[in-house]
């Protein structure tokens, strides 16, 4: 998942109900790639949160860096239940993009 010009913010968890970390970038894939290899997140490499449970698509990079800060000071209750909202199983979307 990588339009020209589109930005996202994502969010990974260690499992169903996980540790969960909240991302952005504009290549999902290159970053996803980065994580999984150890090389893009100390916290996401030791806590091993390599599944991809919620994404959403901005199309600048100020609107979804403002969504990413909006998700990170967020309740824990309402982080699961945005993600469970179109991922009840918490299942890892990596595969969609």
């Amino acid at each position: 998942m990588s339009t020209a010009g589109s930005y996202y913010v994502y969010i990974l968890a260690s499992r169903h109900h996980g540790t969960i970390y909240i991302g952005v970038t504009n290549d999902v894939g290159a970053r996803l790639e980065l994580h999984r290899s150890g090389r893009g997140s100390r916290f996401v490499l030791k806590y091993k949160i390599f599944r991809l449970v919620h994404i959403e698509e901005f199309a600048s990079p100020q609107e979804a860096i403002a969504r990413e800060k909006q998700l990170k000071f967020w309740k824990r209750d309402w982080k699961i239940k945005l993600i469970e909202a179109e991922n009840p199983d918490w299942n890892d979307l990596s595969g969609l993009i």
